[in-house]
């Protein structure tokens, strides 16, 4: 019989040593050949604030889309455009099986697909602003937008505001201004843009369709929003779009 004896151990190569597992890298999945990424629905480029907003806030998240077009014939668009409902249906993401159809909605949401496109501010001081002033834009500014409607084919020069629309205006002075000196600019929250540029650029464009008199800070921000490449091109669509909502041609 076998000695009780414990036999050695064969000598075994030494353990190798593991490289330290490289943190997974935050990548998003490569879309399938031909499958778009989402679908933005929108209404008219020149006359709908509320689809430049979430257009703009998917480019600034760097999010692929294709776009779907609601014709200004629909009721629920024609009373959204004509400022006669506070029930926007447009614009609307769909993405990855989702449907996200309220503009700050949309904002969070891609924010929380793209942290690293900075549609909020790093510092939480400068997030809970750029939140508190794009919930202002989004529930506020009423006489603004009646007396102001976006129209960026048109222009009037010394367009007369109506006593109603100038204490929005002013708030939104006042906005811009404490913004760009708290930041430095040229955006609200400093070297990029951030959800709340998207929120206040179709009031640049208000701006300059009505002739507003502002002050060099805040012409020198319009003027830096309006050149926003997303912003040129959107320009130039809504310039090239065919009239289909004659009441709000209406002649000032």
């Amino acid at each position: 019989m076998p000695s009780a004896t414990a036999m050695p151990k064969p000598a075994t190569a030494p353990a190798r040593k593991r490289a330290p597992a490289k943190a997974a890298a935050k990548v998003k999945a490569p879309q399938e050949p031909g499958v778009p990424a989402a679908v933005l629905t929108l209404s008219s480029k020149n006359y709908s604030s509320w689809s430049l907003r979430g257009y703009l806030l998917c480019r600034l998240a760097g999010l692929p889309f294709t776009e779907a077009r609601v014709s200004a014939d629909d009721p629920a668009i024609r009373a959204e455009l004509l400022l006669q409902s506070s029930s926007f249906l447009v614009p609307r993401l769909d993405h990855e099986g989702l449907r996200i159809w309220d503009t700050l909605a949309i904002a969070e949401y891609l924010h929380e697909w793209a942290p690293e496109a900075g549609l909020l501010p790093r510092d939480r001081a400068a997030r809970a602003h750029c939140r508190s002033i794009c919930g202002e834009m989004h529930s506020g500014f009423a006489n603004l937008r009646s007396a102001l409607p976006m129209n960026i084919k048109a222009h009037h020069p010394g367009f007369k505001v109506w006593a109603g629309a100038h204490s929005d205006i002013l708030r939104i002075v006042t906005i811009w201004t404490e913004c760009l000196a708290a930041s430095g600019g040229p955006y609200l929250f400093g070297a990029a843009p951030t959800m709340a540029d998207a929120m206040y650029a179709p009031v640049c464009s208000r701006f300059t369709t009505y002739d507003v008199p502002l002050d060099p800070a805040s012409r020198a921000y319009c003027a830096t929003m309006l050149a926003l490449p997303a912003m040129q091109e959107w320009m130039d669509a809504a310039r090239a779009e065919p009239d289909e909502m004659e009441e709000l041609d209406v002649e000032f």
